[in-house]
């Protein structure tokens, strides 16, 4: 899909280093949509833009929105400004946003015809994407490593059947119960096609990537097994393990899915992302130490003052217990949200909670600590 590109040399691999389980000097910290609503800039490209696809679209844009929480906080890695639904609206759904609502589908997929017309795009029709991960790459000059992304199949097929957000994902879930075979016809269809598309974002110049199970939590037991994990693996076992003599790592997340840490253990990935709900030492527990573990600070615990953004971001490290030090592999942990940040949060408190994180992490690693 892209011709190489020679980067600038990495200076800050804490992030990449604990997504190998890797000593490092501090516990990482990055915040999903750190690029986004809550910063006063980003709303001001928005404007400018005219649209959400407008900003998303343009790599200039997309890059600048990127680094602005960089330019205001000392995160340890980028992620890709984009959107988790591309791939669809690349399948001919009709994607688009209006201002203060979610995304919403023009021909949403509920019947055996429009699944039979499903297929994995074609990804030329992503190219912004991927000239956006190059243009970001080259912007970033080895300041930190970046991160590409993108929703996973079960998640796409919520929002390709809803053709919308949803409180009771009534038609997704009437579809999987009534129809099994077109649901995992669909998900197939999505599993390669996020398969492909992460593989062109790590062929651009993405140095991780993470699929987002945003929905699978609704699921009832059994049925995230089948119709969610079972696909997210399908896509890991697509993906593309090195590039440019560097290993890629992979992340997942899923919301809500503490109820099935052991079967995530089992995934075929570096990193396991957790979301608020669930007590970060017991997950290491649940799953071991073969995988670093991100996350998993509650977004609302922004709204607080700052001693208490500061003792709240210490529980969730003093939870995760001791890092790895020294050679070799071991327990790492990724600082991060639990989910993606509000976009009315006070900037200055992320800097609180960024700070908090490197200072008390650091010291977690020093002697007689």
């Amino acid at each position: 899909m892209t011709t190489p590109t020679t980067f600038a040399p990495l200076q800050n691999d804490t992030f990449l280093r604990a997504c190998w389980r890797q000593a490092t000097d501090h516990t990482p910290v990055w915040l999903m949509r750190q690029a986004g609503r809550y910063l006063p800039e980003y709303r001001a490209i928005r404007a400018r833009a005219g649209s959400f696809m407008g900003l998303a679209t343009n790599k200039d844009y997309a890059t600048e929105v990127t680094l602005q929480p960089l330019a205001r906080y000392p995160l340890d890695a980028a992620i890709l400004f984009s959107d988790i639904l591309t791939v669809p609206d690349a399948m001919g759904l009709g994607l688009s946003f209006a201002l203060g609502e979610g995304p919403r589908f023009a021909s949403p997929v509920r019947d055996e015809a429009a699944v039979a017309r499903l297929r994995v795009p074609d990804l030329n029709l992503l190219r912004y994407v991927f000239d956006a991960v190059g243009s970001i790459r080259k912007a970033l000059t080895g300041r930190v490593p970046l991160i590409g992304f993108s929703g996973s199949p079960w998640t796409l097929a919520c929002y390709m059947v809803e053709g919308a957000g949803s409180d009771d994902y009534r038609l997704v879930k009437t579809m999987m119960y009534q129809r099994p075979d077109l649901m995992h016809r669909m998900l197939q269809i999505n599993a390669d096609s996020v398969a492909a598309y992460l593989n062109a974002q790590i062929e651009a110049g993405a140095q991780a990537v993470m699929v987002f199970d945003s929905w699978g939590g609704v699921l009832a037991d059994g049925a995230f097994q089948q119709f969610s994990l079972a696909y997210t693996a399908r896509v890991l076992s697509q993906l593309k393990r090195e590039h440019d003599g560097a290993i890629i790592p992979r992340i997942v997340f899923t919301k809500g899915g503490g109820l099935w840490l052991k079967k995530m253990g089992q995934l075929e990935c570096e990193v396991l992302g957790l979301d608020w709900t669930v007590n970060i030492g017991q997950a290491r527990h649940f799953v071991g130490d073969h995988m670093a573990l991100q996350g998993n600070l509650d977004p609302n615990v922004l709204f607080a003052q700052p001693h208490q953004i500061e003792a709240e971001a210490i529980k969730v490290l003093d939870s995760f217990g001791a890092p790895h030090t020294g050679e070799g592999v071991g327990p790492t942990h990724i600082f991060n949200l639990g989910h993606g940040i509000n976009q009315h949060t006070p900037p200055e408190h992320v800097s609180v909670l960024v700070n908090a994180v490197h200072a008390h992490s650091a010291r977690l690693r020093s002697p007689g600590a």
